[in-house]
């Protein structure tokens, strides 16, 4: 049975216009770009050093390319429910022409002997999800700042979108720190900048025991509290995309206006100890009242939904792996148990959010990961984020996602949201209401 838990038919709304007229709204909103190749393969775009910030050839000119186009049935079309089919072309980089990657997700680097996870592409149901196109996105983005503000996954969804966009140009580090988890990079020949704030839990936290119940730290979140590290830098960026989901399966203690309310899985006595998505629901809806009380900040606000796991044949740290060689297909695997349960709170906690957001006159926007990488147990790292020898105390890593891997398909979600916010835009503009 094919899964539908708790789907959402974001792009169910239906504009009323014909294609001619989408056509026009797009040209006008969007972008008028005079040369860009909508697909090519990796070897037909410009290479660019490391060291550079701009390209030294021209992309090649098709005249068929000129405009950036959008199907009628993307309207109707929920491109978040689909299916995974092969791609030969892919991938679009590789770990030698994008030193973004981090190590741990470098599967090419340390031994990974198989590269058939990294040829597959997302088919949507009833429509097509063009491959991501750099020169499109970076166009959408000129003079405009986007910011990443979670955990590890959401600084793997960075650095992806980054080896994505190295086809056109390599930023440079602005960062005001040498804090890997808070960088600035800037797109010069853009003016372009993207951000990322680490904050695994979203609200403030700080960590009460390094050892805690299942060694991996014993948390305190005080889950009525704003993160301040990035709940005030954010006024100034255009758009922001919001994860979290990992940290919460770590034993915590759960604050409220500074006093214990309960915890997950802390082993204290006389301390209620709640599933995890209490203190998940909590902290997502003071992220969202973070960002709408911010008076100056007027960007949009994106909620990737969580990546599930794949651990087989134990929990993460009792032997569980991740060796599955291809993708399921979506009548194979069901979103269910805490999958299901997390999923829903988050798709709960945005809408609430965004209702709270529009009386401020925000916009909220669903990046639904959810379902397509439910179907991805391929392309996790494993045992492939560390040399075999290496003296090191590492699990089997099937959280992250190797680059490049699945994880790459997220910049084709993003660009497409984009081009869908564009023709939002115009339609509201063209049919201004009152």
């Amino acid at each position: 049975m094919k899964v539908t838990n708790g789907k959402q038919n974001h792009q169910a709304t239906t504009l009323g216009t014909t294609s001619k007229t989408l056509i026009l709204v797009t040209l006008l909103t969007l972008i008028t770009l005079t040369v860009v190749p909508l697909y090519y393969p990796l070897h037909k775009y410009p290479s660019t050093h490391p060291s550079t910030t701009t390209t030294t050839t021209s992309p090649v000119y098709h005249p068929q390319d000129e405009l950036i186009k959008i199907n009628d049935n993307h309207h109707k079309c929920d491109v978040f429910s689909g299916e995974w089919i092969r791609n030969p072309d892919a991938p679009y980089y590789t770990n030698m022409t994008c030193w973004a990657i981090h190590e741990h997700q470098n599967c090419q680097k340390y031994g990974r002997p198989d590269s058939d996870f990294m040829k597959w592409r997302w088919k949507p149901d009833g429509c097509d999800l063009p491959i991501f196109n750099p020169y499109q996105f970076l166009e959408i983005v000129r003079d405009k700042s986007l910011a990443f503000v979670g955990d590890s996954v959401g600084r793997n969804q960075m650095q992806s979108l980054m080896c994505m966009l190295s086809r056109v140009e390599y930023p440079i580090d602005k960062s005001a720190t040498t804090d890997e988890h808070f960088k600035h990079w800037y797109y010069v020949s853009y003016n372009f900048t993207l951000a990322t704030y680490w904050s695994p839990f979203l609200v403030k936290a700080d960590e009460a025991s390094a050892d805690g119940p299942t060694h991996t730290g014993l948390f305190n979140l005080y889950l009525d509290e704003f993160d301040e590290k990035w709940t005030t830098q954010i006024d100034g960026f255009n758009y922001l995309i919001i994860n979290a989901g990992h940290w919460f399966w770590r034993p915590a203690l759960y604050y409220d206006n500074r006093q214990v309310v309960g915890c997950r899985y802390c082993q204290l006595d006389n301390i209620t100890d709640y599933p995890m998505t209490f203190g998940y629901r909590k902290a997502i809806r003071t992220a969202f009242k973070a960002i709408n009380s911010r008076e100056n900040f007027k960007g949009i606000t994106i909620l990737r939904t969580f990546a599930p796991m794949h651990f087989e044949g134990g929990e993460w740290n009792n032997g569980g792996d991740c060796v599955r060689k291809m993708p399921f297909k979506s009548n194979e695997i069901t979103l269910e148990g805490i999958n299901l349960e997390l999923y829903m709170t988050q798709i709960e906690e945005f809408k609430r959010g965004e209702k709270m957001g529009k009386q401020r006159g925000l916009k909220y926007r669903l990046l639904d990961t959810t379902q397509a990488m439910l179907m991805r147990p391929d392309g996790h790292p494993s045992r492939y984020g560390h040399w075999p020898n290496e003296n090191v105390t590492l699990y089997n890593d099937c959280v992250h996602w190797c680059l490049p891997g699945p994880i790459d398909t997220w910049s084709d979600f993003l660009l497409h949201t984009l081009k869908m916010e564009g023709l939002r835009s115009a339609e509201e503009r063209s049919h201004p209401r009152g």
